[in-house]
């Protein structure tokens, strides 16, 4: 994983939840962990990652990700398996 894509999950998973991620970097980080993004309704995107399913909605007036949106993100990955800690300790340098 890209150090772009660790800064992005730790982002993600801080406590202060950040408003500054663009959704384009949130798509490529989920396709990095390997989730299938699908089109749905609109502005809806279905979301798998580790046989958990979501829908996630893309920003309308700007690319970046309201904290709402962040904070959905964050609860689908650790409902998917994905934490901070596993990832950091799979891939300590």
């Amino acid at each position: 994983m890209s150090h772009k894509h660790a800064n992005l999950l730790r982002t993600i998973f801080q406590d202060s939840l950040s408003a500054n991620v663009h959704w384009r970097e949130v798509e490529s980080l989920l396709n990095r962990l390997g989730a299938s993004i699908d089109p749905s309704h609109g502005a809806r995107f279905k979301v798998t990652l580790n046989g958990k399913t979501d829908f996630l909605h893309h920003p309308h007036h700007s690319s970046v990700c309201s904290r709402d949106l962040i904070k959905h993100i964050k609860d689908f990955l650790v409902s998917a398996g994905v934490s901070l800690s596993a990832y950091e300790e799979d891939h300590k340098e």
